[in-house]
């Protein structure tokens, strides 16, 4: 049975005089980065030679409140932790009996967390020690990681070392005393947790990385992309995450990291693993898969130029989305001044008449969704010019938000920060919610609505419309003139010998298609039709008062044929053999498209309509818009209050 990394059992025998306790200055180190409630916490210290009694204390780092003040002799003690210490992170410093440090400070303190002896909260925050080791002893030759360039750097340091806690910079600090302060349910975890497995993410609704969290091991990118894959929700309040592979050896006491493939031997046999930036080969795995965002298009100001990233905002791109609820916020306001740096990351995209739309060809999902933007080229002369993009994006049946700048935790006494941080974590944190409208575009004057080869097209002020059918809020292209056109609809499915091309309704009772170069007859609609779908090679027509009629999609003398009554209504669409309807009493409803000799029937309620009145499907969506509001989408699946 393997032992559980940063979790080793408290061995028979004292272990060897390593780090801290081969120190010949005051220091100490855990054995281990975590604990459970209830569980027992080793912990080394060193000191010099004819050293006495000496101080050990232990803060709650997030409260500041002393939990332990003790004085010893030993070079070991185990700290056992009582079961109603909160979940936090924990920080243990040695002193003299007077209580000065005799030797850095950074050396005399060991970090570690509390985890729930059972999860308690709907959301988890993992806390980044592999970071945290990877920047321990900065600059030191054969024993800090880094600087990344410096020949004389390690490739693989102990955990069993003095150090390895928060940088000077704490940048994960202010979240977490914000997160306390608000009173917020939260359990917390290392993320050596999400490496090995202890950390139950299956039982929480939302993960949350915070700061900088740069080194991840194969086994925590596995885990974590699992758990949004099955629904469950990441949130990324910082930026530079998940930049390079790393490895966990010796028994889960030392983090690896070659940054070079011919120099790794794992390269030879497992090339994947090689311990490089995620998106270079041969790991070839894009971190931006994970969080739709990286480093490589980010930016970064270091060294005596840091400060500079105080003067930087964002600039919002999309203020009607969920996460800017409450802000008050509208396009092109800044926002989130002094938040980003020290370094950000971004997608690459391109602008569409004024509207960010990412590219993909950096790994970055296509249904991210740009929500704000920061223009950081200039930050060449600093360190890395690049942008900052925030944004949303779904990963199987998980939501991935972003706010790709690791400075984050410290604007949130920004009204606008402090409340897209709580959209996020109320959204994120709580049950799915079925059938719910989200905004996917700005209001339009649409009448008729058609989903097809991944556009939207629309009728509207006698236009025919066009945009990218995404979640990104893109705006309306003219395609043609539209006059007298009252509904649409068009095959999602192939039609055997039958046309794929958007068909249309006229207010005179004509049936026509779209060629792509203008309108060709396609035969006759029964009078009064207002609503069209197309399902299992027919097509459907509606009137307002709900009477429906179907005829053979591709038939050349199309004859219709009434069949049966819906609700009445305002809007139809069709997909995967179903009927949907917008109905006048604000409902959604369902029902299947029926055999020829047969009548629709069975009509259910999938939900409120959110003042949507005109609809269309496409890949398990329903596309809405009604009169003064902004196009909208949701799942087909029923709301759970139907």
């Amino acid at each position: 049975m393997s032992t559980p990394v940063g979790h080793r059992p408290p061995p028979a025998e004292p272990l060897p005089a390593a780090g801290a306790a081969a120190s010949s200055r005051l220091s100490v180190y855990a054995e281990s980065t975590s604990v459970v409630q209830g569980g027992r916490l080793g912990l080394r210290i060193g000191r010099p030679r004819g050293y006495g009694r000496f101080r050990v204390r232990v803060h709650d780092d997030i409260s500041g409140e002393l939990v332990v003040d003790t004085r010893r002799r030993s070079s070991r003690w185990w700290l056992d932790v009582p079961r109603d210490w909160p979940s936090s992170l924990y920080r243990v410093t040695v002193t003299d009996q007077d209580g000065d440090v005799a030797s850095a400070p950074d050396e005399a303190q060991a970090w570690f967390v509390v985890r729930p002896r059972r999860p308690s909260a709907p959301t988890l925050l993992s806390l980044p020690f592999t970071t945290w080791q990877a920047y321990n002893r900065f600059g030191v030759p054969g024993e800090g990681l880094y600087p990344a360039e410096d020949p004389r750097r390690a490739v693989r340091v102990s955990l069993d070392r003095p150090g390895g806690g928060p940088p000077p910079e704490r940048w994960e600090h202010g979240l977490l005393v914000w997160l306390r302060r608000r009173g917020e349910a939260v359990d917390f975890c290392s993320n050596l947790d999400l490496h090995d497995g202890a950390a139950e993410l299956g039982a929480y609704r939302l993960l949350v990385v915070n700061g900088h969290d740069e080194y991840w091991t194969w086994e925590m990118r596995d885990r974590v992309e699992g758990f949004v894959r099955d629904g469950g929700n990441l949130a990324v309040f910082g930026a530079n995450t998940s930049w390079w592979q790393a490895r966990i050896e010796d028994g889960g006491r030392s983090l690896v990291c070659y940054r070079d493939p011919t120099t790794d031997p794992i390269a030879r046999t497992s090339p994947g693993r090689a311990t490089v930036e995620w998106s270079s080969a041969p790991a070839n795995r894009p971190e931006n898969t994970m969080t739709g965002v990286s480093f490589r298009r980010g930016a970064g100001c270091w060294g005596p130029d840091m400060p500079r990233m105080r003067e930087e905002a964002y600039t919002a791109r999309f203020a009607e989305h969920w996460v800017f609820e409450g802000t008050g916020l509208r396009n092109g306001d800044a926002f989130a001044l002094g938040t980003l740096g020290y370094e950000t990351d971004a997608a690459d995209f391109r602008e569409i008449d004024g509207v960010p739309r990412v590219t993909g060809r950096d790994g970055t999902p296509r249904d991210f969704v740009v929500l704000a933007t920061a223009d950081l080229r200039h930050w060449r002369a600093y360190g890395q010019g690049g942008w900052a993009t925030m944004g949303v994006f779904s990963s199987g049946a998980g939501t991935v938000f972003n706010a790709a700048t690791v400075n984050w935790g410290a604007g949130l006494d920004d009204p606008v920060v402090d409340r897209v941080t709580r959209n996020v974590l109320a959204r994120l944190s709580a049950p799915p919610v079925a059938g719910r409208w989200d905004v996917i575009g700005e209001p339009a004057p649409v009448h008729a609505l058609v989903a097809h080869r991944g556009d939207l097209v629309a009728v509207g002020d006698g236009a025919l419309l066009t945009r990218e059918l995404c979640g990104q809020n893109l705006t309306w292209r003219h395609l043609a003139d539209a006059d007298g056109l009252v509904a649409l609809a068009a095959p999602r499915e192939a039609v055997p010998n039958g046309p794929q091309e958007v068909h249309a309704a006229t207010i005179d009772g004509r049936l026509v298609r779209w060629t792509g170069h203008g309108w060709a007859p396609a035969g006759t609609v029964p009078a009064g039709t207002a609503a069209l779908a197309i399902a299992d090679c027919r097509i459907f027509a509606a009137r307002a008062d709900g009477t429906l009629w179907a005829a053979p999609l591709a038939a050349d003398a199309r004859r219709w044929t009434a069949v049966g009554v819906a609700p009445p209504l305002a809007g139809l669409t069709a997909e995967h053999g179903r009927l949907y309807a917008a109905c006048a009493d604000n409902q959604l409803r369902s029902a299947a498209a029926p055999p020829p000799d047969r009548p629709v029937h069975g009509w259910t309620a999938l939900g409120p309509l959110d003042g949507v009145t005109v609809i269309a499907a496409d890949g398990g969506r329903i596309v809405g818009v009604g009169p003064g509001r902004c196009l909208r989408w949701r799942t087909v699946t029923p709301a759970a209050t139907a």
